[in-house]
């Protein structure tokens, strides 16, 4: 028996103003693999990501996730069900510690209701442990204990990526949704990010779909790879596969010709 993907698109689209962003796109994602989403400037790659999180309404198509269709499912319930994303600009609260920036990412799990925070019941302790456990746990795994009480406004903009990851690892989510995660980053730093990435998949368990310009960091931490251009599918595989297939070749490079 075949287990059950993870997300499920099909034959998605959706239209700004009579633009075609996204055009009858379908892909599959597996439980516990990376499968990256590639193409030029304007391929629809981050469109995509906007409507798995519910940003954006699908024109036409829909979208299962874990066996569920969200196609129109309330932007605010997509973390609640186990989808956590990163941004190309990172989002963070500047002005709060690193450990403040991901204990908001536990909020997703908050049961508590005023009244007994007031009182700070048993359970509002109990709660709180645990939320402070599961942060640790993600700054122990990314590396950042040296920078846990600092102010994000302080930090490099290569540790704030970090921060950023962690903090959407904190939802504790099943599928986790990266954006451009080595944009602007130095070859070190998108190495770190690489082994993060894999470390995430093989430790945690956790499924991801990465939207990355860097072929490099595509090649090495992908099982799978959809290109893209002008909103449409051009070719699905491994990674050396879709790189060599002419489609993308002439969408990179408007030609045949292998360099």
């Amino acid at each position: 028996m075949t287990a059950q993907p993870m997300l499920v698109a099909e034959r998605l689209g959706v239209s700004f103003g009579g633009i075609r962003a996204v055009d009858d796109v379908s892909f599959t994602v597996q439980r516990g693999e990376i499968f990256t989403i590639v193409g030029p400037n304007g391929a629809g790659k981050t469109t995509i990501f906007n409507l798995i999180s519910r940003i954006y309404d699908a024109t036409s198509g829909r979208l299962l996730f874990d066996g569920e269709d969200i196609t129109t499912t309330p932007p605010h319930r997509i973390a609640g069900l186990g989808i956590a994303r990163t941004f190309q600009n990172i989002e963070l609260f500047e002005h709060a510690s690193v450990l403040q920036n991901l204990l908001v990412g536990r909020h997703v799990h908050k049961r508590s209701n005023l009244l007994s925070e007031l009182l700070f019941l048993p359970s509002v302790r109990q709660a709180e442990l645990t939320h402070r456990l599961r942060a640790e746990e993600v700054i122990d795994l990314l590396d950042l204990q040296h920078y846990r009480d600092q102010l994000v406004a302080n930090l490099p903009y290569g540790v704030r990526k970090v921060v950023e990851l962690g903090r959407a690892l904190c939802t504790q989510p099943k599928l986790l949704l990266l954006d451009e995660p080595a944009s602007g980053l130095n070859v070190e730093e998108t190495q770190d990010m690489a082994f993060w990435i894999e470390d995430i998949k093989r430790e945690l368990g956790i499924t991801i779909i990465m939207v990355e310009h860097d072929m490099g960091l595509v090649s090495q931490v992908s099982d799978r790879v959809l290109a893209l251009a002008d909103g449409r599918v051009l070719a699905q595989g491994s990674a050396s596969e879709v790189q060599q297939d002419p489609a993308v070749v002439r969408a990179y490079l408007g030609s045949d010709e292998h360099a």
